[in-house]
């Protein structure tokens, strides 16, 4: 996808304008009434769309659900969804889909029939007090038999603390290791670098296993998604893993588009071991994320007999985020995912009878305020998404984090991290330090691990704690040893494993070389402790929260006159946000064009008659202003960038459009206009430069590039799954002229593959 975090299939896009946004009352319940009795008495007869609603409005508050009118009005409202909810049978839920499409046609085929027929006429509350009261082998007799729209129903009926319950019940365990058993709680490893420098990604890994940290996956969000970056991470990866002898404990993977890594498999046999992929909860959603049900049942067939199978992300809001959310609530939508999972791993079952890897992450978080504000519907959100995973027989993990442009502080992470561990997630993201140095958001450190291993006596998978152990981070008796926090330590036992003869000396000052060079990078490493062995050394947890600052007023940063002026041949236009508040609060606003825009728009889409130029420049502040501000950051890459299209014979305009309070459907929308007459059989371009991820010392932009052939400009259905990006690009990141030539290689791959996406195991 040539995206970062697989960031074109994420959770990190922006809201379409959804009509009818807004909220739902119920009314008084009747003695017994459920979901169905009560639309029937409103209406008259079944009606879809209340009927969404009602369930949507059982939820806990999230500004997600309200944004596509299925939130409850008002608490009366939501005790009253949820008394009819409870009321409702399983088996009329079962028969009455939210949505029905080829993924939830999958889900039912997947649904055991034998454990359905058990308890399809209990009611929902029925359902609840089981889960609440049962063994676990009770509940495990059951729950396959519950289809997803069930599973994403119950707990809507639970507090916070049954919700704990249930998380304390419900174990799922990796095949032959300990990981998702009660008691346990891993990591995997998320060593992301702002350039894709793979030493960069290697320190973070012995800076990990410094802390005791890390079993699950080692997982990197490339920056850079084109096959030969990938694989280069890749390898490096595939190095630490073989060089310790961790091939069977622990698989590595670069979080690009799952096509991506088949092409690295075949073009590198061997560099991949699990592979990623994000997934939605509609199939709308999925195309987005340019995959389909039957393409990642391939993919599953496609691993048998390896150990190591698939490995998804997932979050609440993706689907809305995208406008395809189709009604349906978030919590459902989330459910649905869990439910595709399933599916998967019982196709894995069937290739690897022996047991293959399938674990799930949740990025709680990760999209921003449009979906939830507080650090209370964060946790809400995590226990939530362990209950349903947990249901839908899934190790389950997380990523409890916060959007920089949320209201969420370090602080507040900690507090987040305490409410939601007694639920016992299988895993947690660990980072270096709370703020990830590429995706400028804040998740859980390696410290939060001792920290909540401590804290709630979770254990490390049992195989990773013996090699701990065997490179001396960990003594005999279960105690950190005095290389506790040393990745140069890390690195000289790496170094060792080699057969390395030079001195202890020599290695260490190599490798403190090398330190430097990445800490020079923008890449922070983790050294020894604070006053606690969780703590942060003060210097490094000083930079942490100058970096949080500096996020802060990056966000609220807005383009000044000065600077517009500064950029050639500008055409200034706006879309409807009003001020930065509004940009932030309400993305759909700044998707959406103002009439003045519009306007400006059409006289010059007018002034190039029937033959437009090959390609437009659009540039947009974004979520950091300071990102297009800076010097030595624009100017470079829209020269180079320039220059490269000329001498390649692409005639673009000489106009750069810029936007204030742009968002990247922005691009899309003006693209859509400015191509509207173009020929419909010839490609048409649009390079949209925007600012983007405040919290990284870099105030680092993208570049997202959508090439696509006239007829589909003018059908105004331009979006993300046939964009591709280039992003991370600051003079401390990937530089501007590198990023200029990267951009128009892409370019290039799109015109000659014919088309902007790849369809690899069924389109």
């Amino acid at each position: 996808m040539g995206a970062a975090a697989g960031a074109l299939a994420s959770y990190r896009a922006v809201a379409r304008p959804v009509p009818g946004g807004g909220t739902i009352a119920v009314g008084e319940v009747k003695p017994g009434e459920d979901v169905f009795t009560y639309i029937s008495r409103l209406n008259g007869d079944f009606d879809q769309t209340l009927y969404q609603q009602v369930i949507g409005a059982a939820n806990d508050f999230k500004e997600g659900d309200r944004a596509i009118a299925v939130g409850a009005e008002d608490e009366a409202t939501r005790a009253n969804a949820r008394a009819l909810l409870a009321n409702t049978k399983i088996e009329d839920l079962h028969q009455h889909p939210l949505l029905e499409d080829d993924l939830q046609r999958l889900i039912w085929q997947t649904t055991d029939e034998a454990q359905h027929a058990k308890i399809k006429d209990w009611t929902m509350g029925q359902l609840k007090e089981f889960l609440l009261t049962a063994s676990e082998a009770e509940i495990k007799g059951v729950m396959n038999g519950l289809s997803s729209d069930t599973i994403g129903c119950v707990p809507k009926l639970m507090s916070n603390h049954e919700l704990i319950v249930l998380g304390q019940k419900i174990f799922n365990v990796l095949p032959g290791t300990r990981m998702g058993a009660k008691g346990y709680m891993g990591a995997r490893i998320q060593p992301n670098s702002p350039t894709d420098h793979p030493d960069d990604v290697v320190w973070q890994v012995f800076d990990a296993f410094a802390y005791a940290t890390g079993d699950i996956v080692i997982g990197t969000n490339p920056v850079d998604s084109t096959v030969q970056s990938v694989a280069a991470v890749e390898k490096a990866l595939k190095d630490v893993v073989d060089t310790f002898g961790l091939r069977e404990t622990i698989p590595w993977c670069v979080l690009s588009h799952i096509d991506v890594q088949a092409e690295v498999n075949e073009a590198y046999p061997g560099t991949v071991a699990t592979v990623f992929q994000s997934l939605a909860g509609t199939d709308d959603c999925n195309k987005t994320f340019d995959i389909t049900v039957g393409k990642i049942l391939n993919y599953a067939t496609s691993k048998k007999g390896e150990q190591y199978g698939l490995y998804f992300e997932t979050g609440q809001g993706s689907e809305f985020t995208n406008g395809v959310a189709n009604g349906v609530d978030m919590m459902v939508l989330e459910s649905r995912k869990y439910g595709f999972s399933r599916a998967v791993g019982q196709e894995l079952a069937r290739v690897q009878p022996r047991g293959s890897w399938l674990h799930v992450n949740d990025v709680a978080g990760f999209i921003g305020p449009e979906v939830f504000k507080s650090r209370e519907q964060l946790v809400r959100c995590c226990l939530e998404d362990i209950a349903m995973g947990k249901l839908h027989g899934l190790p389950i993990g997380l990523d409890v984090c916060s959007t920089l442009h949320m209201s969420v502080s370090l602080e507040d992470l900690d507090w987040c991290q305490d409410q939601v561990m007694p639920a016992n997630p299988v895993y947690l993201i660990a980072l270096p330090t709370k703020n990830d140095p590429m995706l400028g958001y804040l998740s859980t450190s390696f410290q939060d691990h001792v920290r909540l291993r401590d804290k709630f006596g979770f254990k490390v998978n049992d195989a990773m704690w013996d090699f701990y152990k065997r490179i001396g981070i960990v003594d005999a008796n279960d105690k950190y040893t005095r290389n506790y926090g040393d990745p140069l330590w890390v690195y000289y036992q790496y170094c060792l494993a080699k057969g390395d003869v030079r001195s202890k000396d020599a290695i260490y000052a190599e490798g403190q070389k090398q330190m430097t060079e990445v800490e020079e990078r923008g890449v922070d490493l983790a050294t020894g402790h604070g006053e606690k062995i969780w703590d942060l050394n003060p210097k490094l947890a000083a930079k942490v929260v100058d970096l949080y600052n500096d996020a802060k007023t990056s966000l609220w940063a807005e383009l000044t006159p000065d600077f517009i002026a500064t950029v050639p041949g500008v055409v200034p236009i706006r879309t409807l946000s009003k001020d930065r508040n509004d940009y932030i609060a309400h993305p759909t606003s700044g998707e959406t064009l103002s009439p003045e825009a519009i306007a400006v728009l059409e006289r010059m889409r007018d002034s190039w008659g029937g033959n437009p130029p090959k390609g437009q420049i659009v540039i947009s502040d974004g979520l950091n202003a300071k990102a297009i501000m800076d010097d030595g950051h624009l100017a470079p890459y829209l020269d180079e960038v320039r220059r490269l299209l000329a001498e390649a014979g692409i005639p673009i305009s000489d106009q750069n459009i810029l936007v204030t309070s742009g968002r990247v459907r922005a691009g899309y929308r003006i693209g859509e206009m400015l191509y509207e007459k173009a020929d419909p059989n010839s490609f048409r371009g649009v390079l949209h430069i925007i600012g983007e991820r405040p919290g990284t010392m870099h105030h680092a932009y993208s570049a997202y590039i959508t090439v696509a052939k006239g007829q589909a400009w003018t059908q105004k259905k331009i979006d993300h799954d046939i964009t591709k990006l280039v992003s991370n690009i600051a003079d401390t990141a990937l530089p501007p002229k590198e990023a200029a030539r990267e951009s128009l290689t892409i370019i290039r791959e799109i015109v000659g593959k014919g088309a902007s996406g790849s369809r690899r195991f069924g389109s």
